[in-house]
């Protein structure tokens, strides 16, 4: 299998100085040499090599594939990895990402060009994946030792693990079990090599108990050997998996010696919509929302809606506070006018108590009264459809009747001495966006009325549309995370009933959707309605919110004020997700928690400088202690530097980012009269000088392998296992067009509220009195 492949190639290493590299390095031993700020990531395929590459795209970290299955791909040498500019030897790469520790095994000449790169120029290297053996530092598996399934094990950073690159860990690495039947992990537990040559060590990082022993084995370790440092990984594993997604951000700091491109944060906001009006309740009887547009015509309006008392604002004010949380207020006014008039009465004592408290939120402006904001919805039918012409042009709702909704709203907030944020707006069921299969563009009067009233960023469903984009010339969107807490419960039962009914047989009861299409998943037996939110729903969402968060993904979640009345159903979710999160993460990696504001700009910054890498606009690397990056102009860097890194200026320095997870990162431009960032370093963060000639390395014999199969992947790495029914991130369960019950492949079953209404034709507090734009919404 190539094992002595490179053991030869480390002995080749001298050899391969003194041709291609000799020129290279010469005077190497006094002058810092240039390195790169790129990963080198060598592909063979599989799921380990693509969790780190998806890990690097997602930290905006420069990166070049080598796909190992390319014909035509670049042959691996010292011209490929190193030369020279400006008379400064360069290296091309920081760090380099291999399937394993050799997949060369009919290409010494390779290995060799690496090993002797990364012995010269101070560069690690990660095994991806790999098996338990002598070539990585490891005894085999065995005696003791462990080989199979890893699923349900309860891994842990070691005290070096934690002191090192896993520092913002507490130390559980708690491996997923989300099926029963199915293999979702595998690797491999061994102990360190007792007879390692002279200067090599190997240090566990990540280890777990061994079973049936008292012994604990490596599953990610630091192999330092022949003037090279190799992080070697004995699981494999997919990018969605909980125990990769908790070991990725230290993965990358290692290779990369904390000194890299991009940055990685865990970020979690909840937008509460309808916040001031009410919503329409599930019937359990009729099995569909009375009062929304997916209940038959002439289905009489929700006689009980659901909607927040004072005494659940107060409590709610009280949560937050327990649990260090703040929740964004998605509002409509008229709401709260609208009760008043309902009820006769002068005063609103939910609107008053959250105005009084309204420093303990944020507040996004949810237009007036929450009409749909795009076509002119014809209900007459299920689903409803968009009102034609007489020649067949699409009816939009006007100009007029969008900016006087987002102009009350704002006057409406005045006048009650609300503070909203000026520039951020949702529309009722992010309505005047492109809604398919209905409006196949957005409605033409809504940019021009997003920008006479100075909206920079509106939401948007990220079940629709997951990136971010322009709304006309002045507008961006902000894409947003349905929550599968249904806007039409406020209860666990009601909850639990439409769970049933959407993902449930019809053999069982359900309606069957979740058979419709050969992916999708269906539940085995409708959950227990009293029991099921607490023991299945609830653990099941949080799992599911649990993976946005640790996926440097800023996107909000959305539910709806329902969820905060009555049962308050939606407290068990986020109590789980932020109780989960703080019991794996140490207090040096809180969440971040922003605005709606502030997650469009961080995403329109990424736009920015994901285009420029892309485009090979972006220049950066270091020299000893300083650090300089060029990037077009208007474009901001995004950076991770160790603790004490300084922006250095034309006259002095100024602070460079802010702490998280025990490195400084942030976005830094370039400072006055200077068109390049330049970042000082602490003292001894930079690589040694490269080596005017190689590491002596003797020739080794290495044992016989033992009958193991590095190979390995099992069914729930080369095909990611859903935690549930409602997984739409790993499951490809389909997904129904809003409004209807047909499923779409790729995004879940939603139907009747899944996820939240927005996926289906009737989110955020509902459409307007039956698909008009001047009703009430939800409220009657």
């Amino acid at each position: 299998m190539g094992r002595a492949t490179r053991r030869v190639a480390a002995c080749a290493a001298a050899v391969l100085l003194a041709g291609g590299l000799q020129t290279t390095l010469a005077h190497a031993d006094t002058t810092p040499p240039r390195i790169d700020l790129t990963v080198l990531v060598i592909d063979d395929g599989g799921p380990a090599v693509a969790a780190i590459t998806a890990e690097l795209k997602s930290q905006g970290t420069p990166y070049k594939v080598v796909t190992l299955s390319d014909a035509g791909r670049p042959v691996i040498n010292s011209a490929f990895l190193s030369d020279t500019v400006n008379g400064l030897p360069r290296g091309k790469f920081q760090g380099i990402v291999m399937p394993n520790e050799n997949p060369f095994p009919n290409s010494a000449a390779e290995m060799t060009a690496i090993a002797t790169y990364e012995a010269a120029f101070n560069v690690r290297q990660i095994d991806a994946y790999t098996w338990a053996s002598p070539a990585v530092g490891l005894n085999y598996a065995a005696n003791p030792g462990y080989v199979g399934t890893l699923d349900g094990f309860q891994a842990a950073t070691t005290t070096a693990g934690t002191s090192g690159p896993f520092g913002y860990l507490k130390g559980s690495v708690p491996f997923e079990d989300n099926d029963p039947n199915v293999s979702e992990s595998y690797g491999y537990l061994a102990t360190p090599l007792a007879s390692l040559p002279a200067g090599a060590s190997f240090t566990p990082l990540v280890d777990a108990p061994i079973p049936s022993t008292t012994s604990r084995g490596s599953l990610v370790g630091e192999y330092t050997h022949d003037g090279r440092k190799e992080l070697v990984v004995t699981f494999v594993y997919n990018q969605y998996q909980q125990q990769y997604r908790l070991l990725a951000r230290g993965m990358v700091d290692w290779i990369t010696q904390g000194v890299h491109l991009g940055y990685d944060r865990n970020y979690f906001a909840t937008h509460v919509d309808d916040v001031f009006l009410a919503d329409d309740r599930w019937s359990t009887t009729l099995k569909c929302t009375p009062g929304d547009v997916t209940c038959p015509p002439g289905t009489p309006d929700t006689a009980n809606p659901i909607r927040m008392t004072q005494a659940d604002a107060q409590f709610l004010k009280q949560w937050q506070t327990t649990n260090n949380f703040t929740l964004d207020m998605v509002f409509n006014g008229g709401g709260s006018e609208d009760w008043k008039t309902d009820h006769q009465a002068t005063v609103d004592p939910t609107a008053n108590q959250m105005i009084a408290d309204q420093t303990s939120y944020r507040w996004v402006n949810h237009t007036y009264t929450h009409p749909y904001l795009g076509c002119l919805q014809d209900v007459t039918v299920v689903p409803w459809r968009c009102t034609k012409d007489a020649v067949g042009n699409t009816v939009w709702v006007d100009y007029n009747t969008i900016n006087t909704q987002i102009k009350n709203n704002f006057d409406w907030a005045t006048r009650n001495g609300l503070h909203v944020d000026p520039q951020a707006l949702v529309t009722g069921e992010h309505s005047g966006l492109l809604t398919a299969p209905q409006e196949t563009s957005d409605n033409p009067n809504l940019a021009p009325a997003l920008a006479a009233n100075g909206i920079k960023f509106t939401g948007s469903d990220a079940s629709r549309e997951p990136a971010q984009r322009s709304v006309g010339s002045s507008t961006l969107t902000v894409p947003r995370y349905p929550m599968n807490v249904f806007y039409n419960a406020g209860s666990a039962v009601e909850e639990t009933d439409e769970y049933n009914w959407i993902y449930t047989s019809k053999a069982n009861g359900g309606s069957g959707v979740c058979e419709n299409n050969a992916n999708s998943t269906c539940l085995p037996q409708p959950l227990n309605t009293t029991t099921g939110y607490q023991s299945y729903i609830v653990p099941l969402e949080a799992r599911i919110d649990l993976g946005h968060v640790l996926n440097n993904d800023p996107r909000p979640h959305f539910v709806h004020q329902s969820n905060l009345s009555e049962d308050r159903i939606l407290y068990p979710v986020l109590e789980k997700i932020l109780g989960d999160y703080r019991s794996l993460h140490a207090d040096n990696t809180p969440i971040v928690n922003l605005g709606e504001r502030e997650i469009g700009q961080e995403f329109q910054k990424r736009g920015a400088w994901n285009a420029a890498v892309a485009a090979g606009q972006v220049t950066g690397y270091r020299i000893g202690n300083t650090v300089t990056v060029n990037a077009p102009t208007g474009v901001q860097v995004q950076a991770t530097m160790p603790t004490g890194t300084a922006q250095k200026l034309v006259i002095g320095t100024t602070a460079f980012g802010s702490a998280y997870a025990g490195s400084l990162s942030g976005w830094v431009a370039p400072g006055p009269m200077q068109t390049s960032v330049m970042l000082q370093l602490p003292s001894g963060a930079a690589p040694a000088a490269p080596a005017a000639v190689a590491p002596s390395v003797a020739a080794k014999s290495v044992p016989a392998p033992a009958p193991a199969d590095k190979k390995v992947v099992p069914q729930g790495v080369a095909t990611p296992v859903p935690v549930g029914p409602s997984d739409t991130a790993r499951g490809a369960t389909p997904s129904l067009v809003p409004g209807s019950g047909t499923p779409v492949p790729g995004k879940g079953v939603v139907a009747k509220g899944a996820d939240s209404r927005d996926t289906r034709g009737k989110a955020s507090g509902g459409t307007a009195s039956r698909g008009t734009t001047t009703g009430r919404s939800g409220n009657r």
